[in-house]
């Protein structure tokens, strides 16, 4: 979910915002005054938004968002209001002082917007973070709609809601929305947003401090791109390839349930480090979720193992083996892996301790459930992020030729002893955009192209382990269909503050050239050269500009891909321009100011 921070034009804060805090802070709880939640038989008992309607026990019930819950939102681990239906479950804010105690990078906080007199606008509304060191920090959130607003960022989406008369089948959203905190600081307390005023409230449910997770690095990632149909996979298991970038000796897995409306209830898991095809070097480990062995998975939320004794090999695969017991007809997918994975049979049981053999096929294509590997280091990760070109689209199967493998490659080798062996965890997403959603997340849909960046950047960057820089290399297929120069450059500057917002280092590539490809018209050409020039003489937006155009274009004819760089599509670069675009990276742009 989006970042948000202050910006230029902001409203002026509610005095309740900026007050000393001379109070002390007290529970986000101790200070519910609104009822949102209702039995289907009984929903006079909330009245969310001022006109008696409110959200469905049953449907929080089924998406896992039980009283007490813990939920696991943006790296940000929040507890679902510990209230029967009926009883006060959230605060409308008006600059409440509210408990938060130790240091992270951020706060997410789950809220909505409601207005009395029907759906509203996006609310803007400011508040404080106060330091124990006695400073404070003011920040800038916008609240969605509970019932308009965008699927693309919601936290959670619910298929009807309850009014005075019965249910209606219009969804109900929640929001995570996270503000950037110093990492160095300890915190003492939130001022909740002001009240924004007569027109609309912004209700909060929950209030959480990302963990600083300073002792973890990233060596593997896989972006959700979408909620495909899948199987039905019944009693099967599922034995995930994922090659590693740094290695270590002990490693935590992240799942997640991504784009869901139910909960996703596993069998046991386990992981293994690969001999060959399915087959394990050693019998797999069995993998733990705060010390249970059969996780369940909270729509639209993630959930991180307990740490895993297990030596992983640097630029070597691992093997995650995920029990699904029940009928599955539905996953979180990343969609290109351009990697085989394997299942097993029909009914053919659990199989997470199996060391390999015939029960395997390698019919998956894709990357469902698991997100992330992570390993016990603390040199910290690099996140590429963009679209098929970053994904690896263009590359030999199976090869793990794609260009964050050679850059991931290079940094093993530290051929500068002041560049750190960062992880790599490549967020590239196949036909992704930076400011228009192909997926529009929620629902089962045919396409695993994603949330925009800028809608997925608060979730496959900022959120990823210890991050200190993202590559950003995208903006082609915005170009191709149809989005102006500005509009491009204007959605890569907002990621780029964001990022610097959470003290992020940001390299941005310029757009290489696809003449030749079918929709690559003049125009397209034209588009894409407009950006890559402004980001060739504006360098103030970022901390550093990598030409990949430069780099993958044809000297003879720049519209297009050097020939011996072509995949043989005219879009995307093959093996030798992957290598290219990774050699081509001063691994010291790489670094930021605190780790030199």
């Amino acid at each position: 979910m989006p970042a948000l921070t202050p910006h230029a034009g902001a409203a002026a804060p509610h005095p309740a915002a900026l007050r000393a805090p001379a109070a002390e802070p007290r529970p986000l709880r101790s200070y519910f005054d609104n009822r949102a939640v209702s039995h289907a038989d009984r929903p006079e008992a909330a009245d969310f938004d001022g006109s008696g309607n409110s959200l469905p026990a049953s449907g929080l019930t089924a998406a896992g968002w039980t009283p007490g819950s813990r939920l696991l939102l943006d790296a940000t681990p929040l507890t679902w209001p510990d209230r029967t239906p009926g009883e006060p479950d959230n605060v409308r804010a008006d600059g409440q002082l509210v408990a938060v105690d130790g240091r992270g990078p951020a706060l997410t906080m789950l809220l909505a917007a409601t207005s009395p007199h029907g759906p509203t606008d996006p609310v803007t509304a400011t508040g404080r973070v106060h330091y124990r060191d006695g400073s404070s920090a003011r920040y800038t959130v916008t609240a969605h709609d509970w019932r308009t607003g965008p699927a693309a960022t919601s936290a959670l989406s619910l298929p009807h809601h309850h009014t005075p008369d019965g249910v209606s089948t219009r969804r109900a959203r929640l929001y995570a929305v996270t503000v950037p905190v110093d990492p160095t600081r300890s915190v003492r307390a939130l001022a909740l947003p002001a009240d924004p005023g007569p027109r609309a409230d912004v209700h909060v449910f929950a209030v959480g401090l990302r963990a600083a997770a300073a002792d973890w690095t990233g060596s593997w990632a896989a972006g959700t791109g979408g909620y495909n149909k899948v199987g039905p996979w019944r009693d099967r298991t599922l034995r995930l390839v994922a090659r590693t970038s740094v290695g270590g000796d002990e490693l935590r897995l992240r799942l997640a349930n991504t784009f869901a409306e139910r909960a996703l209830r596993l069998g046991r898991v386990s992981v293994a480090v690969r001999s060959d095809g399915p087959n394990t070097t050693a019998d797999p480990v069995p993998v733990t979720f705060g010390g249970r062995d059969r996780p369940t998975l909270p729509a639209g939320a993630a959930a991180v193992s307990d740490p895993v004794r297990l030596p992983v090999p640097a630029d070597g695969d691992l093997l995650v083996s995920l029990h699904l017991p029940g009928g599955i007809e539905a996953a979180p997918v990343h969609g290109r892996a351009i990697q085989r994975s394997y299942a097993s049979g029909d009914d053919s049981g659990d199989l997470t301790a199996s060391r390999g053999g015939a029960d395997w096929r390698p019919e998956l294509t894709s990357w469902p459930f698991l997100t992330g590997v992570d390993v016990r280091e603390d040199t910290g990760t690099v996140v590429p992020v963009g679209d098929s070109i970053t994904d690896g689209v263009g590359s030999t199967e199976d090869a793990n030729r794609r260009w964050p493998n050679v850059l991931a490659r290079r940094l093993l080798a530290r051929p500068h002893t002041d560049v750190p062996a960062y992880g790599v965890s490549n967020q590239g997403i196949s036909a992704n955009r930076v400011t228009s959603d192909r997926y529009p997340g929620e629902g089962v849909s045919s396409s695993n192209a994603g949330v925009s960046l800028v809608h997925r950047f608060e979730r496959d960057v900022l959120a990823q382990p210890n991050v200190r820089t993202v590559v950003v290399f995208a903006g082609v297929n915005d170009v191709r269909w149809g989005a102006g120069s500005q509009d491009v450059l204007a959605g890569l500057r907002e990621v780029a503050r964001r990022a610097r917002a959470h003290r992020v280092r940001v390299l941005v590539a310029t757009i290489a050239p696809c003449g030749g490809y079918p929709d690559c018209t003049a125009d397209v050409d034209r588009r894409r050269r407009e950006i890559n020039a402004q980001l060739r003489s504006q360098h103030d937006d970022f901390d550093a500009v990598l030409d990949f155009d430069a780099v993958l274009r044809d000297p003879a004819a720049p519209e297009r891909l050097l020939p011996t760089y072509d995949s043989g599509d005219h879009l995307h670069p093959g093996d030798a321009g992957l290598r290219a675009v990774a050699e081509s990276v001063d691994l010291r742009l790489l670094v930021p100011a605190d780790d030199r």
